[in-house]
């Protein structure tokens, strides 16, 4: 399939997959030891097929379908500052995912090695982003200080002394968990998919 005009085909398929993703964001779950804005779901696998299949515009649109339909279904729980973190998320994995997957050789070994090199990036930048926007936004919408907030994640962590042992002992591995566990499903259910010949060889 060609990525750069948007077929009948491709529209079905980004919706389909932007569907799925809505539905997967839903079914989240905590992972022990980690704040309880932290939640792991598998929204992001149907965005890896996505991208694969019909490159990084498609995975973007899925992302931005799939948060919308969570919005319009469940709400928020953290007064939209978790969406925001989802959507500059999606755009720090899909478009570094692509550019390196292309980049890479755009086969089967250059995916794998893609996806590795994103979730150092994608971690990296959620480091960045957590410490400096997310993290005082969600402060700030609580009307709490930032430091009042690290003090109600150490309930969970005790280990969390501050901003950054979040980092080191909860973004971090949250992050190579979650992301991780969304890659390696996500690029087993696309070569299944593709061997199958449900969707096309192509990308």
């Amino acid at each position: 399939m060609k990525t750069g005009k948007w077929s009948i085909q491709k529209l079905i398929y980004t919706a389909m997959l932007a569907a799925v993703a809505g539905v997967l964001m839903s079914l989240e779950f905590s992972v022990p030891m980690m704040p309880p804005f932290y939640k792991v779901d598998f929204s992001d696998v149907p965005s890896v097929i996505a991208v694969f299949l019909m490159g990084p515009v498609s995975g973007i649109c899925v992302e931005v379908i799939k948060l919308l339909i969570k919005l319009i279904t469940v709400g928020t729980n953290t007064m939209y500052v978790g969406e925001l973190a989802n959507l500059i998320a999606a755009f720090l994995f899909v478009w570094p995912l692509w550019f390196l997957y292309q980049k890479l050789g755009a086969n089967r070994k250059a995916a794998v090695e893609a996806l590795l090199l994103s979730i150092v990036i994608r971690t990296a930048c959620a480091c960045f982003i957590n410490a400096n926007i997310t993290l005082p936004l969600y402060a700030k919408a609580m009307s709490l200080p930032l430091d009042e907030v690290i003090r109600m994640v150490a309930s969970v962590n005790p280990a969390i002394k501050d901003l950054n042992g979040f980092i080191i002992l909860a973004t971090i591995p949250f992050n190579v968990l979650k992301v991780g566990l969304n890659y390696i499903v996500g690029q087993l259910l696309f070569v299944r998919l593709r061997a199958a010949k449900i969707v096309p060889k192509a990308v």
